[in-house]
């Protein structure tokens, strides 16, 4: 039997055991609306105030300041077209990055169709962004600056601090992508000195299709779905009371484990590092050591992203890949192109993401399997013989 090894991490956890167990109740006996005044009505609120403190806890926020929602993609359309909706006649101009998350970028592209318009900042070779380009980037007319904690494909983690404390310098508020964080690295948002914080529960193994917002008391949002009075009116419809108590007992594990997970990692990261590097034409993205504690990013020459995932898959080895495959053609990652890579050697983006379930043994396994995939697909490029 060929053996399987689960490398994509990034994109969805397993839903962890205890996680399952506690959301089980709520899809049979207790079933109520939570808007209902009567006791199974009131059994599902109570169950999801649970939640709403133990997702605060983890971010060290406190309950009142997070919003349900059904995705982190949600949180971000939320937070972006929240406040400029609410501070419109302050002004109308965002900053951000041009490496962020396509549910970052596309809500600023539907902003700028009302109006709005925004900066999308450079970031170096590591991508990294430059505080000193987000202080230059504020106008008069600034009225959000949104950057993301870390990035999805390269895994750099972003120096939020001192971009925050521009941001507050200027009276501006503050909005961050922290999907791939949340739950993997300590987060306090009042260290970070964000105002708005992004998460999804399946990044930390909780259930898939609920995430949160974090939103600092006395930040003005406008909702952008029209309906009931849930979420405090800033979020309607009926709440997803099984994946958000599944969302709660994910956050809870994730704050008592993180430190054991990011024990268990770091060494099987670094060995991944390690021995990709060693083959010839093979090259590291993102930070080489300001980076998610379980996450790798190459670059291969001569060989397209999209090959080397299937011949992975076809060895039992689950990948990721920034560049995507679009109407037959091959199209690089924003992300690497921003941080100055050219485009040729962008589709040979290779993303690993480990997480509790890998052991050195699947690390292994992955650097015996990939150097003869490497070398078959290169003798099929005309690029790499010339």
């Amino acid at each position: 039997m060929m053996k399987k090894v689960y490398l994509d991490y990034g994109a969805a956890t397993p839903t962890h055991p205890q996680v399952m167990e506690a959301m089980l109740p709520y899809l049979g006996e207790f079933f109520g609306n939570p808007q209902s005044i009567h006791d199974w009505g009131q059994e599902a609120r109570e169950a999801i105030e649970e939640a709403r403190g133990k997702v605060a806890s983890l971010i060290g926020a406190q309950p009142e300041e997070i919003i349900f929602t059904s995705s982190g993609t949600e949180a971000n359309n939320l937070a972006l077209k929240g406040v400029a909706w609410a501070q419109e006649r302050r002004g109308k101009h965002i900053v951000t990055s041009q490496i962020e998350h396509h549910s970052v970028l596309h809500s600023l592209k539907s902003l700028e169709r009302q109006g709005f318009t925004y900066t999308s900042l450079p970031v170096d070779r590591y991508g990294l962004v430059d505080p000193a380009l987000v202080e230059e980037a504020i106008t008069e007319e600034t009225i959000l600056v949104s950057i993301m904690h870390a990035n999805n494909e390269v895994g750099t983690i972003e120096p939020l601090g001192e971009i925050a404390e521009i941001a507050k310098r200027h009276d501006l508020s503050f909005h961050t992508d922290a999907v791939q964080t949340v739950g993997t690295i300590p987060i306090d948002v009042e260290r970070l000195g964000v105002d708005l914080l992004s998460l999804a529960g399946q990044r930390f193994y909780g259930p898939k299709g609920v995430g949160a917002l974090y939103v600092r008391r006395g930040t003005q949002i406008i909702p952008f779905i029209d309906g009931g009075i849930q979420e405090g009116g800033r979020r309607a419809g009926t709440e997803n009371v099984a994946d958000i108590v599944g969302l709660g007992v994910a956050a809870e594990l994730a704050k008592g484990e993180m430190a054991n997970r990011a024990n268990h990692l770091t060494p099987l990261r670094d060995r991944l590092m390690e021995g990709l590097l060693e083959i010839d034409g093979v090259y590291l993205t993102g930070h080489p050591t300001q980076r998610l504690p379980g996450h790798v990013s190459v670059v291969v020459e001569y060989v397209e992203g999209e090959a080397m995932l299937l011949s992975l898959n076809l060895k039992g080895v689950a990948a990721s890949s920034g560049s995507a495959c679009t109407s037959g053609a091959l199209k690089a990652s924003h992300v690497l192109e921003a941080m100055g890579i050219d485009s040729s050697l962008a589709q040979g983006s290779l993303l690993l993401t480990l997480g509790m379930g890998n052991t050195m043994e699947d690390v292994n396994y992955f650097l015996e399997v990939l150097p003869p995939i490497v070398k078959r697909l290169r003798k099929l490029s005309p690029l790499y013989h010339q």
